[in-house]
């Protein structure tokens, strides 16, 4: 598995999908949600919201609009709470890799799930990311390359950290 450590805009990555950091009723908001409306439309929370809600840890796909995407992955770390934890954000990011490998993609950027308005920190949020990478990682068949595509510079850095 070749995995991507780098600073800069989700919805840019090159990859076959990107994640959005989702509650689980799936209404996209400020943040990742925000960013990928804004550039992919409308029509990516229309679809999500219709699929909801689900179990906070889930994850659900819908297109990507106008995104160079074919999927967004909406992985639910928060429920309406909007709060999260290291196990909410472990079982979104497998339940988005075991997704994506349904999918047959071959590629993924994910955002740092919960560490917005979740609240959670950056180290949390590598940690519990990291650990659902490679307890997934043997069994990936269609997935090559994983991209975690941070904010800012703190983030690139304790993500670097964890990931060593």
């Amino acid at each position: 598995m070749k995995v991507k450590i780098y600073q800069g805009d989700i919805t840019r990555a090159a990859t076959d999908a990107i994640v959005n950091a989702a509650n689980n009723e799936l209404w996209m908001g400020a943040g990742v949600a925000g960013a990928i409306k804004r550039r992919g439309g409308q029509i990516i929370e229309d679809e999500a919201v219709a699929l909801g809600p689900i179990e906070v840890g889930e994850a659900v796909a819908t297109t990507a609009g106008d995104l160079p995407h074919t999927y967004v992955i909406h992985a639910a770390g928060m429920g309406q709470d909007l709060k999260t934890s290291e196990e909410l954000v472990y079982l979104s990011t497998l339940n988005s890799l075991k997704l994506a490998e349904s999918l047959g993609l071959s590629s993924l950027a994910f955002p740092a799930i919960g560490t917005g308005v979740g609240g959670l920190s950056i180290a949390q949020c590598a940690r519990a990311m990291k650990k659902a990478l490679e307890e997934f990682t043997p069994n990936a068949r269609s997935i090559g390359e994983v991209h975690f595509v941070l904010f800012n510079a703190h983030d690139l850095e304790e993500f670097d950290k964890v990931f060593e």
